[in-house]
């Protein structure tokens, strides 16, 4: 549900912009960046979760583990919305002439991927908290 309202919402980003009279919002590389460092954040997370839990066979408390599972919802929640909202907006921007279209397709692909990994990564870790 989160990724559907994401993906509306960053549909309708092009057409109420320009209807308002505001300058159409580019994706930066800075935001791709920060996108990939989540998903950096997230999966290490997930991997250390896992191999302290499951290889190291080593327990978290139960706060820790508490706190990990709600980060790994929370993250994949996030993560589906981005997802979402990134692909909405490239599929704004299929047919349009301007110069800069291209270069917001491919940064808003690039920032779906990172929201992608985000969220798959985010299931993994919400999967490395079960218990045995």
């Amino acid at each position: 549900m989160a990724g559907v309202i994401g993906l509306l919402l960053g549909w309708a980003t092009r057409p109420v912009a320009l209807r308002m009279g505001w300058i159409e919002p580019r994706v930066s590389w800075s935001v791709v960046g920060l996108v990939g460092f989540i998903a950096l954040i997230v999966g290490a997370s997930a991997w250390l979760t896992r191999r302290t839990l499951h290889r190291d066979r080593l327990a978290l408390s139960a706060e820790q583990a508490v706190n990990r599972l709600v980060l790994g919802k929370a993250c994949a929640l996030v993560g589906a919305f981005f997802l979402g909202a990134f692909v909405g907006y490239a599929i704004a921007q299929l047919g349009v002439s301007d110069v800069a279209a291209g270069p917001r397709l491919l940064r808003s692909l690039i920032a779906a991927t990172g929201s992608g990994l985000i969220m798959v990564f985010a299931l993994l870790l919400e999967r490395a908290c079960r218990v045995p």
